[in-house]
């Protein structure tokens, strides 16, 4: 899209933003609201701290609350806070955040940017909330903040004019983190390959140009090790450790995927780190070692080859989609050894989210599962099916968040209420 056309579609967008009417204001703020403020939760461990949710569903699934039809074209999955819901997608030329009140009411919507045209079009990324701000990077390079309550923008930073911004096919899919008062996230070009902004003005307050590698479609996680907090992340070609408060690189190992396609965000557990990529590439755990700089392999499998579903790591076992080797199949590993606990084949590619010791599966097919966790891995407890989608429909990971179970498909938006009775 030319820069004029742009304009003129962000023009339209901008005035279309300011005609949506805020019908209620979420409650007061002192309240106790849901929240589930980035992706994969708080830490970005994928556990919802919920109690009091439903331990098998009725047949032809939990009671659906509302629907709503106008999300926009793309693969967002929802942030929740200040008792508001948050998600992103295409409108024509333009993507757009959007936020809705728990009723599932339209509150606002704001531009970022050009719309992706290119492989497979849509919105890639869910906007991270912090301190009543959110936060959105675009396929294209734009990342925004904007006011939660209102949806007006705060600043934006083009990261390819500033850091070169360098990527592949499918463009910047990073879903960014806050961390204190700075914005982590990786452009991968060679004026920046991971960058700290602050989140105040979007000012520039470090560049890590050691890294060798673009950016692949990773979001990273931050973590303590050793007493330092570090950012852990896959560029196209390795995983990487940075200091958050120097953006020095702490650590660095080669991770070659068959097909680049490092997309799956790393899982911490006292030193070790699990990534994996999919089309065959395989997963692998590696310890982390400071003194070296480096990481060593702890085990590996090629049929561990999760591509982008999600992982969840929960009382030693490691929970997971294959993706290619030997057909698609849901597992179970004991994350130090490798060792198989269980595979399941009739799940089919499933993005996951956990929440009181049950597993929430979403099938890339539009079947939705409930999985308990046990000594020996998983059953199956119910499920219920969406309806069939054109493929790659469901991509978007499940949420639990206020008892209330979160579903994505392109412009739909599903929620059900999971609570116990």
């Amino acid at each position: 899209m030319n820069a004029q056309r742009l304009a003129g579609a962000v023009g339209v967008a901008i005035l279309a933003a300011t005609l949506v009417h805020v019908a209620r204001l979420p409650g007061s703020e002192g309240e106790s609201q849901p929240s589930w403020p980035e992706l994969h939760g708080p830490d970005r461990i994928n556990i919802a701290p919920e109690t009091g949710l439903l331990r098998k569903w009725p047949e032809g699934g939990p009671p659906l609350v509302w629907k709503y039809t106008e999300c926009g074209e793309g693969y967002s999955g929802v942030s929740i806070a200040e008792g508001m819901i948050f998600t992103a997608g295409d409108f024509g030329e333009v993507e757009m955040l959007l936020a809705l009140d728990m009723d599932g009411r339209l509150l606002w919507k704001a531009p970022n940017g050009e719309a992706w045209r290119r492989s497979s079009p849509g919105s890639r990324t869910t906007p991270t909330y912090d301190d009543g701000t959110l936060y959105h990077m675009n396929p294209h390079g734009r990342l925004g903040a904007y006011e939660a309550r209102s949806g007006k923008q705060r600043w934006a930073v083009d990261l390819n004019d500033r850091f070169k911004a360098r990527y592949g096919i499918w463009g910047l899919a990073e879903n960014v983190i806050v961390e204190g008062d700075k914005v982590l996230c990786m452009p991968g070009g060679p004026k920046g390959r991971v960058v700290a902004l602050d989140k105040h003005t979007g000012k520039t307050i470090w560049v890590n140009t050691e890294i060798e590698h673009s950016a692949a479609y990773c979001s990273p996680v931050v973590v303590t090790y050793r007493g330092l907090r570090q950012l852990i992340t896959m560029t196209q070609k390795s995983v990487v450790g940075v200091d958050i408060e120097t953006g020095k690189l702490l650590w660095s190992v080669p991770f070659v995927p068959r097909y680049p396609q490092n997309a799956l965000t790393p899982a911490f557990q006292n030193g070790y780190v699990f990534v994996a990529c999919g089309h065959s590439s395989g997963g692998t755990v590696l310890k982390i070692d400071l003194d070296s700089r480096t990481a060593r392999t702890v085990w590996y499998r090629r049929d561990l080859d999760n591509c982008h579903s999600g992982t969840i790591l929960f009382d030693g076992k490691l929970f997971g989609c294959g993706c290619r080797l030997g057909g698609k199949h849901f597992y179970c590993v004991d994350f130090l050894t490798g060792r198989t606990i269980k595979l399941d084949r009739t799940l089919g590619k499933v993005g996951i989210t956990c929440a009181e010791g049950m597993l929430y599966c979403l099938n890339h097919r539009g079947t939705m599962s409930l999985l308990a966790i046990t000594p020996d891995g998983f059953d199956i407890i119910s499920q219920f099916s969406l309806g069939k989608r054109p493929a790659n429909s469901y991509l978007a990971h499940p949420v639990v968040c206020g008892r209330r179970l979160y579903l994505r498909q392109g412009q739909n938006l599903f929620v059900y209420d999971i609570r116990a009775k």
